[in-house]
């Protein structure tokens, strides 16, 4: 068997391959705008999302509530709190729960406030909001079942 034997050459390419200084500059002042831009507004949207989220948490409760309410003729009293939804408080006949898996922090890490019914007026579950304090404004502000 006759073996030919190939030569192969290497073809070089121009020695401009690459990036030159002011390209890179270009580049990175039109990213560090973008960051400008984007920025603020994701940070808002996180605020507005721990909002919703906190809405959507007292909304849970309000709907173990109502079942707790149903299957005991009241709601827990300010002293048994939320916990009466996860195990029963004593003297109260006819529990049939847990009504939640468990009682959640709110979006800051904080525990949500509850106010049992009295004097006419109906319970309130409450977070406090971002600062954990009562009263504020944005995202500080506090968020209530009774809004």
């Amino acid at each position: 068997m006759d073996h030919e034997s190939r030569t192969y050459r290497i073809r070089k390419l121009p020695s401009q391959a690459g990036f030159t200084l002011i390209e890179l500059l270009v580049v990175m002042v039109i990213l560090g705008l973008l960051a400008a831009l984007v920025g603020p507004n994701l940070v808002s949207q996180g605020g507005k999302a721990r909002v919703k989220t906190a809405r959507v948490q007292i909304a849970n409760f309000s709907t173990a509530l109502d079942a707790f309410a149903l299957d005991t003729g009241r709601y827990p009293s300010s002293q048994q709190g939320l916990e009466a939804l996860i195990s029963a408080p004593s003297g109260v006949n006819m529990w049939d729960g847990p009504y939640m898996k468990k009682i959640p922090k709110d979006p800051w890490g904080n525990d949500y406030q509850y106010t049992g019914p009295g004097d006419g007026n109906d319970y309130v579950v409450m977070s406090y909001g971002a600062d954990g304090r009562a009263g504020g404004e944005g995202d500080e502000s506090d968020i209530s079942s009774a809004d």
